[in-house]
């Protein structure tokens, strides 16, 4: 493997703040463990025999336990391993559009970056949801860039936690959309081991395996999953993911989590897509137009937590982390107009219409940037009685730095990394968040939850290269040293109510504000001047029920307005704005509509020990620009005020028929309805002849799997098609083009626990 000298630096960054940041945990966890630790008396610890799994000390947000979802202070919905079998899906896109609320924006098939949207906000980049794994973040830089070039893969999953209520001041930055949380598997209280296999036509192949087992009181899991394909859709790509969670158990009232992680991925991505013609023409809709495009992208992270029982009311969970991405991305220079000089002769699209055709040039645009991000939280939970209520009380705090580094490097090919360095930048952030929730059980079936988040964000950009008009002469590289900081302030409260009709029947409701900080590049110009950019900040309004009988039907219906007094407006290129750069206050946006979501099981409610289930989710919402703002177009001046977000569907549909039988057998068919959407900000219904701009219309896609559980065996084998019925459609015009749907895909999975 070639080492350069930003890995070393890389690795040396992981090294220096690791250390010191788990200096300080563990010193914490031994004054707290000696300070605090009980006199000893007979263990209260379950049993590690007691348990298949051995739940890990770590931050969770709704959590796993069947019930717990209905003392939560919002809508929320928990996807278990059971439904990751029996959906067999490829990506975790497939499992998150049964959530209602949530758009999923395919970008190039393999669910490699992540585009979904909630309550009508941008999907762009997942940069308006709050995106963890296992309760840790995991976007680029929390605060200064949370997009989600790295996607944690479905196939190592045991589920997905997403919360949308007041309950999401707890887990910041972001408070508007939602939250996110990938979970994985736990160690199990005994020797365990795991694989599957799952493969389709053109080269595509996952294989994941893990093993675990309990020594003594140590309870380990390691996992390893490799993931490749040659043509899925456009996509070429690779990657391997190995990982490992540990957890000790101290002493009777401490343990110790511990998770290890690194991956590295390579792929095809590009950002530029068909034109309105070669989509209408047919017959290209996965050509690679710019072969020579390359992603690498390496992750290594760390995690510890230290989880403490002070006594029967208090616990002290305390976590740290560290996680550096690189993500130097080799692309394809390109033009529309025919005069652009440096061609290389290869042409896509149609030259006779304005636009309708893209040359590709010799040349490069090298998009190298690494990120580092470090934190610690410790986190309080006590439980106390005041005025004969029942309280629960949840506080902590968090300090957050994060780094990135970036680098624009000219290549003098189409297919080289290497060249004139155009621009170089170093953005650097430090966070203080403190929050506390606590809940008053004002009775058995009445609890009040207040909360308030406080975020602290100061950051820093040091331009040391970049492009400058001099002597008239415009787009002059030189070096430089311009350096200019600002800061992000705010008190985020939440108050949430759960009313249990009875032990079927909950109704809640909640407010709270809604923040999101801008990112540092858009905040800060190239010549180091603020943009007083402000932040994202929103009203949020929810009011729902939960029904629960008997196992054989739950449902939940919310009915939600997002009231922003500011919303950003992304105008990055992964938004498809090709000719701008940064962001814009958006001013006021409205975001109103109802979800509810559906299970029957008939087979539970005619006594049958056979399962059949009838699924449905529905979305209806409405996203407008709330207020004046004004659009120069050709020199005029156009309010878009009542035009609907970009990517906003006022209509999203998910419905399923399954059936398990005691034999082994089931099967599942699902469709995924997505109404129209408008993808620019006037709303403009007919197609640009580049394909960036024009009304996706509304599309029904179905998938549909079978599955069998072999007799006598922990194995399974499962048969899976998607898109059914082969529906060509358009999933999006961004980055820079038109991105056409998967076809019909046919994948075969076994899986194997021993």
């Amino acid at each position: 493997m070639k080492i350069n000298s930003y890995n070393c630096s890389l690795f040396e960054f992981s090294l220096n703040n690791m250390k010191r940041i788990f200096a300080v945990f563990f010193s914490l966890s031994i004054l707290a463990s000696g300070v605090w630790a009980q006199p000893k008396r007979p263990s209260q610890a379950v049993k590690l025999s007691d348990s298949t799994i051995i739940e890990m000390p770590q931050i969770i947000i709704i959590g796993k336990r069947d019930g717990l979802i209905s003392k939560t202070p919002g809508s929320a919905t928990i996807l278990n391993s059971r439904e990751i079998k029996q959906f067999a899906p490829l990506t975790s896109n497939e499992l998150l559009r049964k959530v209602t609320g949530v758009n999923v924006v395919d970008e190039e098939g393999a669910g490699l970056r992540l585009n979904i949207s909630i309550r009508g906000l941008d999907p762009d980049r997942s940069r308006n949801v709050l995106m963890l794994e296992d309760g840790v973040p995991i976007a680029l830089g929390p605060y200064g860039e949370p997009e989600m070039y790295f996607t944690p893969s479905i196939d190592k999953m045991a589920g997905i936690e997403v919360l949308k209520g007041s309950g999401q001041i707890l887990f910041g930055p972001q408070t508007i959309g939602g939250v996110v949380n990938f979970f994985t598997a736990d160690p199990p209280s005994m020797e365990a081991s795991r694989i599957k296999l799952t493969g389709a036509k053109n080269g595509y192949f996952s294989g994941f395996g893990t093993y675990g087992n309990t020594i003594g009181k140590t309870g380990f899991i390691v996992s390893y999953l490799h993931k490749r394909a040659d043509d899925l859709g456009p996509t070429s790509f690779r990657l391997n993911d190995l990982s490992a969670k540990i957890k000790i158990e101290l002493n009777s009232n401490s343990n110790l989590g511990i998770k290890l992680g690194y991956y590295d991925e390579e792929s095809n991505s590009t950002y530029i897509g068909l034109t309105q013609t070669m989509y209408d023409q047919g017959g290209e809709d996965f050509v690679r137009m710019s072969p020579f495009d390359n992603l690498p992208i390496k992750r290594f992270s760390a995690s510890t937590t230290h989880q403490l029982k002070i006594n029967e009311n208090i616990s002290l969970k305390t976590t740290a982390y560290a996680y550096t991405t690189s993500r130097n991305w080799q692309r394809q220079d390109f033009s529309f107009n025919s005069a652009t000089a440096n061609k290389t002769g290869v042409i896509w699209g149609n030259t006779s219409i304005t636009n309708g055709a893209v040359y590709m040039l010799n040349s490069t645009g090298n998009r190298n940037r690494q990120f580092e991000v470090a934190g610690i939280e410790p986190r309080l939970s006590i439980n106390y009685n005041f005025l004969n209520i029942k309280n629960e009380l949840e506080t902590g705090l968090r300090f957050l730095y994060e780094k990135a580094d970036e680098q624009f490097i000219i290549g003098q090919n189409a297919n080289t990394a290497e060249g004139t360095m155009r621009d170089k930048e170093v953005r650097t952030g430090n966070s203080i968040s403190a929050y506390a929730q606590n809940t008053f059980n004002i009775s058995s079936k009445l609890s009040l939850n207040a909360g308030l988040r406080m975020e602290n964000f100061d950051y820093e950009r040091k331009i040391l290269r970049g492009r400058y008009r001099i002597n008239n002469i415009n787009n002059v590289i030189r070096d430089t040293s311009i350096v200019s900081d600002d800061n992000t302030f705010t008190l985020i409260p939440g108050l949430g109510i759960n009313f249990a009709v009875n032990d079927n029947v909950n109704i809640f409701s909640g407010v709270h504000k809604g923040f999101a900080p801008p990112r540092i590049k858009d905040a800060i110009t190239s010549e180091g001047v603020p943009y007083n950019l402000d932040a994202e900040l929103s009203t949020n309004y929810e009011l729902g029920t939960r029904m629960s009988f008997e196992n054989f039907l739950s449902a939940e219906f919310t009915a939600f307005i997002l009231d922003f007094k500011n919303q950003i407006i992304p105008v990055s290129n992964s938004s498809g704005n090709v000719n701008a750069t940064g962001v814009v206050n958006g001013g006021q946006t409205l975001h109103k509509g109802i979800e509810a979501g559906i299970k029957l099981d008939f087979g539970k409610i005619s006594g049958s020990k056979n399962s059949y289930t009838l699924e449905t989710n529905l979305t209806l919402q409405n996203s407008v620009y709330s207020n004046d703002r004004f659009i120069q177009v050709n020199g005029a001046s156009i309010n878009v005020k009542n035009n609907a977000l970009p990517y906003s569907a006022n209509v999203m549909m998910w419905n399923a028929l399954g059936m398990n039988l005691q034999n082994g057998f089931g099967f599942r068919i699902a469709g995924n309805y997505i109404g129209s959407q408008y993808t620019d900000e006037l709303n403009t219904a007919s197609a640009s002849s580049n394909g960036r701009i024009g009304q996706l219309k509304s599309r029904y896609i179905i998938d549909a799997n079978a599955f069998y559980r072999i007799p006598k065996t922990n194995a399974n084998l499962n048969i899976s098609v998607k898109n059914l019925s082969n529906k060509r459609y358009i999933s999006t015009r961004r980055p820079e083009g038109i991105r056409v749907g998967l076809p019909r895909l046919l994948t075969a999975g076994f899986e194997i626990n021993f």
